[in-house]
């Protein structure tokens, strides 16, 4: 039996008669309400982006709890410096090719920007093209109160929704900066409304990205839907980041909340090196590598 297969179970210490059961790498298929369960066992969620078949295959059967097709693919995989540029039909695409590799995982759509603000009959309507187009379980909206109407709309036709609070990359331009936000009283305020609103409306789950954690596991203790971290310290319900981040495919970024588990860029500019030298020489292929 794999390792992801295995119950563990943490008794509480004062009700010997309850236990916490990690239920994530028994469960076939990962659903919201799956989600939810982890939430209220404590059972912390895993969560990456993906963008292509072959990773997503790997972060699948790897037993990974959510995949996320991040609006990212427009700087990761297009090379943009922000995520704006990125289309609908972009990000279908990138989440059909994500849907054919995955059997457990909850595959979760970003909405790219331009798709949900300020009309929410285009937001139905892209919501719903993600859904159909791609497959996909669920859709991603940064914002609260202000893209509500979006939110209720999309919800109503039975599309389930992962809020996003605190940094909102698509609000670049509006904020001008990448650095932590909420960390005056005002913007904090705005946050736990916001995300009292996403709760309320239906959102099964809501990212938060770049705040302070404090106010992260104050949200979180206080809300009865998962929260998913990224910058927001270690008292929310789990974590994203970003997979070429992480991989350290991508050089570039090396914000304070990452941690990188490789360092694939050096690997593979090193692998490209040495099958070029084996090219040049005449050692590729060999005799046994020839029909």
């Amino acid at each position: 039996m794999g390792a992801k297969n295995v119950y563990l179970c943490a008794s509480l210490e004062n009700e010997p008669n309850f236990s916490i059961m990690y239920l994530s790498g028994s469960i076939p298929k990962i659903t919201t309400h799956v989600l939810q369960e982890m939430k209220l066992k404590g059972e912390k969620i895993a969560m990456l982006t993906a963008y292509d078949y072959s990773m997503a295959k790997i972060l699948d059967e790897s037993g990974i709890d959510v995949i996320l097709v991040g609006d990212s693919a427009s700087n990761v995989m297009a090379g943009h410096k922000t995520t704006l540029p990125i289309t609908l039909n972009e990000m279908i695409y990138h989440a059909s090719s994500v849907m054919r590799a995955v059997t457990r995982s909850l595959v979760v759509v970003d909405m790219p920007f331009g798709t949900y603000q300020g009309n929410s009959k285009e937001a139905l309507l892209s919501a719903i093209r993600i859904m159909k187009e791609s497959g996909a379980n669920a859709v991603k909206m940064e914002g609260g109160e202000e893209i509500r109407e979006s939110i209720d709309r999309i919800l109503s036709a039975g599309i389930p929704i992962l809020g996003h609070l605190g940094l909102t990359p698509q609000s670049i331009n509006k904020f001008g900066t990448y650095v932590v936000r909420a960390t005056e009283e005002r913007e904090a305020d705005k946050l736990r409304r916001d995300a009292k609103i996403l709760e309320e409306s239906g959102c099964f789950g809501i990212v938060l990205e770049k705040i302070p954690s404090s106010l992260a596991t104050e949200v979180t203790l206080s809300s009865r839907i998962p929260t998913i971290g990224i910058g927001a310290g270690g008292g929310v319900d789990g974590q994203v980041l970003v997979l070429h981040d992480m991989l350290g495919i991508n050089q570039q970024f090396s914000p304070r909340f990452l941690r990188r588990y490789n360092n694939l860029y050096d690997e593979i500019r090193g692998s490209v090196g040495n099958y070029i030298g084996d090219v040049k020489s005449g050692s590729f292929p060999s005799e046994r590598e020839q029909y």
